[in-house]
């Protein structure tokens, strides 16, 4: 683990790997930089996601805001916890992701894998979501 547009909302994380349309440029970001990031993955309501690895949460999305460009972790059902419902709540995934570090946003994501909950509960440097 070391590592506001009318558009349609996208279909929460755990029924759909696909994300939500970009609304956002990465030619306008001039500090990003790919990475792979680990932690808890959150889509807590619709339009709204993010990540929490050890070293800070990263905004993948936000209704009505900026979006990351590329696919979400598509979740199984051992995989995510619910907690709005049965389709927001969250998960543990590693991505690959362009990152605007100054921000703390996720510009684009290149790859997403949902892990095990147990190997970020067994990561002593992230705290679980509250539910």
């Amino acid at each position: 683990m070391d590592e506001a547009s009318s558009t349609p909302e996208p279909a929460p994380a755990h029924q759909s790997s696909a994300s939500p349309p970009a609304v956002a440029s990465r030619d306008a970001e001039p500090t990003a930089r790919h990475e792979t990031r680990c932690g808890w993955f959150e889509n807590p309501t619709p339009g709204n996601a993010w990540l929490t690895d050890r070293d800070r949460t990263w905004t993948i999305a936000m209704q009505g805001g900026a979006q990351a460009e590329g696919d979400w972790p598509g979740f199984d059902d051992e995989q995510w916890v619910a907690t709005n419902g049965p389709h927001y709540g969250y998960g543990c995934a590693c991505m690959s992701v362009t990152v605007d570090a100054g921000q703390g946003r996720i510009l684009t994501i290149r790859d997403a894998q949902a892990r095990p909950l147990s190997l970020c509960r067994a990561d002593t440097a992230l705290d679980e979501p509250q539910s």
